[in-house]
């Protein structure tokens, strides 16, 4: 499935529009959602509301597989240096959503 770069970087206001579409190509289905809602992760009532939005898209099966998807990438990330904030929120979203948190 076709994806792009879904990221509160690269939407702006205040009529929605979508910017630097520089990362595209092929990802799980639900990807777009996944990111948007991992990037809202550092801010509990944004991430719930994003998530709230989404809830047809990421409580699919190809929903939860596209947050580990993101998830394991923005770790891979982190680990360079890149968005080291979202680090603890991402470790616990993984647990909820593989259910090792439960």
């Amino acid at each position: 499935m076709p994806v792009g770069d879904l990221h509160w970087a690269n939407l702006a206001g205040p009529q929605l529009s979508i910017l630097d579409w520089e990362g595209w190509g092929m990802a799980p289905a639900s990807y777009d959602a996944a990111l948007l809602h991992a990037y809202s992760l550092a801010v509990p009532e944004l991430a719930e509301r994003v998530r709230r939005e989404f809830s047809d898209i990421l409580a699919s099966e190809a929903g939860c597989f596209a947050e580990l998807v993101v998830i394991t990438e923005l770790l891979q990330s982190a680990e360079r240096g890149d968005n080291r904030e979202l680090v603890p929120a991402l470790r616990q979203r993984a647990r909820e959503v593989s259910g090792l948190g439960r």
